[in-house]
């Protein structure tokens, strides 16, 4: 709830940012490779069998290697302490002996420098300003050109911990913690968070999996939630779609509170609306379409050339420039957000009425513009259908909410716009000859973010136009039974075309099959959804449809989003007890 750090199969932490999500890193072998940064403790020997596991409930990670002599427990936990979390890893031989080499290899500024090291009387300091490192083991350690190893000899029972904590070059290292305690303590913390969810369906792990893995990218000290940990990992293995997500973009952020609240985690809406009113409190016309983890306006895009990028795709980027992006959509997602929190009997600050006032006007000066989309498009601005949808949204969500909690609002001005905007949606982003809603006002070209148009209450799942746009994507946007945002070969993006099939939008064609009343097509896509999971349950941004691979930054927020909200919403169709996320 700071920042992740990723580990392979093969106990390799090959990717993280210290202290923050955003932060340089100091492990960044998954843009490269061992020159630029990785902390490895495996068995010499090659594993036979590679098993691994969160138990059940946190974030706390087990992962067993069997070899001929002997079996290897690793246990990776991040427990919490002040402003930056530790990592700690116990390695513990299970049975037979294992012969264990630890490699700790950080490598500062994402790869670009080696650290200094220095023995203190407690511990190993490794420095490079303004970062710096301290390890705590038992183990023997040596240390090599700015890499530490460690060669154990375990047998059955025989454990070694180490403890590493991040602080700033010019600050004094923290108190050193036992490994074991801060372990279970992480346990119980996590477990007692998870028994707070209210879902109870028949996809219940997986949604519990979720649900952790939001509330692990949600920046604790400010309640603002990151769209991933990770920057750069190619939507297109060798392409150039590689974006750095480890910011927080309103959309994400507020679909991300849909499930929490969807799952009865009323203390995170507050936080995200504390921390929304925050961003926006000075000029609500000048809402971004992202923030840093501290509400951060400047998120200057930069590219990385020392860093080769994951499998050879390059650029490997930090920074976003859809910060400075006109994404209408992104008003009806927030207010909508805020809607669903007063109807959850959420306390929001009673400021924010006139902060969201604020908001909505500037929503009616800018609604006919053309904008970059939901997609951030880096070609042409184009009056975006769901864009314009989302504007709608926004109208009617401040009117309902008005209307409902007896709020100061100018109820006829709202309604008429409301009203005009719909209008000129049906009018322009209809296509005549098919009947189906399209991309953009006088295209032809589809966009799964219109099979949304059911859930965000524009139109009933019934009216026409909408299930033959539900069809026609289902049909035309498909590339093995999943589903793309757009076809890029018609649409100008300003990129070169390619990419993985996109995971929500998948989630939401079972969101909308099951709408239309087809839920047994809407089942066995979701069902399918599921397998896409990796063998912990976490979900990328993108699927290769052809090999099963997962692509984009990892986990993503968005995709877990959409798996809590489908499941939540077939358990709807099925008679359960939950609230709509959307409406």
């Amino acid at each position: 709830m700071h920042s992740a750090a990723l580990v392979t199969r093969d106990g390799s932490i090959d990717w993280l940012c210290w202290p923050r999500f955003d932060s340089d890193a100091c492990f960044a072998a998954l843009l490269g490779d061992e020159r630029h940064g990785y902390w490895r403790i495996a068995p010499v020997a090659p594993a036979l069998e590679i098993r691994r596991r969160y138990v059940p409930d946190t974030l706390v990670l087990e992962t067993e290697m069997v070899t001929e002599r002997g079996v290897l427990r690793i246990v990776d936990c991040m427990p919490p302490r002040g402003h930056a979390p530790d990592l700690v890893r116990v390695v513990t031989c299970l049975a037979g002996a294992v012969d264990v080499r630890m490699e700790l290899a950080p490598r500062f500024g994402y790869g670009d420098r080696k650290p200094w090291i220095q023995r203190l009387a407690d511990g190993i300091q490794l420095t490079s300003a303004p970062d710096n490192l301290t390890l705590w083991t038992p183990a023997p350690v040596r240390g090599d050109d700015g890499t530490l190893v460690a060669e154990l000899a375990l047998r059955a029972g025989e454990t070694v911990d180490f403890v590493l904590a991040w602080h700033a070059a010019h600050a004094d290292p923290p108190l050193r913690v036992e490994a074991a305690s801060v372990i279970e303590q992480t346990i119980t913390r996590w477990q007692a968070w998870s028994a707070r969810c209210r879902y109870d369906g028949p996809w219940s792990a997986l949604v519990r999996r979720s649900m952790i893995t939001l509330k692990a990218l949600t920046f604790t000290p400010t309640g603002g939630v990151v769209a991933a940990p990770t920057t750069s990992l190619p939507e297109q293995l060798g392409g150039v779609r590689n974006w750095d997500y480890r910011y927080c973009w309103l959309r994400d952020a507020t679909l991300t509170l849909y499930a929490l609240l969807a799952g009865g985690y009323r203390d995170e809406a507050r936080a995200f609306s504390t921390w929304f009113a925050r961003v926006a409190r000075a000029e609500p016309s000048r809402l971004q379409v992202l923030y840093g983890v501290a509400g951060e306006r400047r998120l200057t895009e930069l590219e990385l050339p020392w860093l080769p990028g994951h499998r050879g795709s390059r650029p490997v980027r930090i920074g976003n420039v859809g910060a400075t992006q006109l994404q209408l959509d992104i008003y009806g997602e927030l207010i909508d957000c805020l809607h669903h929190a007063r109807a959850h009997g959420i306390e929001i600050d009673g400021g924010l009425w006139e902060l969201q006032r604020g908001v909505l006007a500037h929503v009616g000066e800018v609604w006919p513009q053309p904008d970059e989309g939901i997609w951030e498009v880096r070609g042409p601005r184009r009056h975006f259908t769901y864009s314009k949808i989302m504007t709608w949204v926004a109208f009617d969500r401040m009117i309902k909410d008005a209307r409902r909690f007896a709020l100061p609002a100018p109820l006829a001005e709202w309604i008429a716009t409301r009203d005009r905007i719909h209008a000129e949606i049906c009018a322009r982003g209809v296509d005549p000859e098919r009947g189906v809603f399209t991309q953009a006002f006088g295209r032809r070209e589809l966009d799964a973010s219109l099979l949304l148009i059911p859930q965000v209450g524009f139109l009933p799942p019934s009216d026409v136009r909408v299930r033959r746009t539900i069809h026609a994507i289902a049909r035309e946007l498909s590339a093995n039974g999943y589903i793309r945002r757009y076809d890029t070969e018609r649409t100008d993006d300003g990129l070169p075309p390619g990419e993985g099939v996109f995971l929500p939008c998948s989630f939401w064609l079972a969101d909308a099959l099951a709408a239309i009343g087809e839920h047994d097509a809407a089942v066995a896509l979701f069902e399918r959804l599921l397998s896409a999971t990796n063998d912990v349950g976490l979900l990328a941004e993108e699927l290769d449809p052809g090999t099963g691979e997962l692509l984009g930054n990892f986990p993503q927020a968005f995709s877990h989003v959409a798996l809590v909200n489908t499941a939540m919403n077939l358990g709807e169709h099925r008679g359960a007890a939950h609230d709509r996320p959307r409406q």
